[in-house]
């Protein structure tokens, strides 16, 4: 897995949701397989398949989340600045085909949340803002096809 890169507090988002797996769903649902278990025939034992399968996601999930914490290099937000376009900048950019003004946070990828204004810096529209500087256009590919976007503000 590639290296990802995160802010602290994405860092201790993740730290919390693994302790939650594992102190309160393994045990939940080792409960619930224990219960099914107590109810005889296994092979005909609704109960047991759906908390097994449930075991089975949980502990993928765990698993990827600790897999994600063992490649994670933490931000050092103190080095962040505004001269060119860079990770935990925020970035104020113009659709030029439309005159839309848009402001958007550049994040990590497990750090992304379209609906609070965070994008990943692994998009198309992140990767092309990156390394440019306020008044640069700049051309970018995304699935819809060609976008010119000028750089207006960027801030922290």
């Amino acid at each position: 897995m590639a290296v990802s890169y995160m802010t602290e507090d994405g860092y201790n988002k993740i730290l919390v949701e693994i302790n939650y797996l594992e102190t309160v769903k393994r045990p939940e649902i080792s409960a619930q397989i224990a219960e099914a278990r107590d109810k005889g025939d296994l092979s005909e034992n609704a109960e047991y398949d759906a908390a097994k399968e449930a075991q089975g996601i949980m502990e993928s999930k765990l698993a990827q989340l600790k897999n994600l914490l063992s490649n994670a290099r933490l931000i050092d937000e103190s080095k962040v600045t505004t001269d060119a376009v860079q990770i935990l900048n925020k970035v104020k950019i113009k659709n030029m085909n439309n005159n839309t003004v848009m402001t958007y946070t550049l994040v990590s990828d497990s750090e992304a949340d379209l609906k609070n204004g965070k994008i990943s810096v692994s998009t198309p529209i992140a990767k092309g803002l990156i390394g440019k500087k306020v008044g640069d256009v700049v051309d970018i590919s995304v699935p819809s096809g060609m976008m010119r976007f000028e750089i207006m503000e960027i801030s922290i």
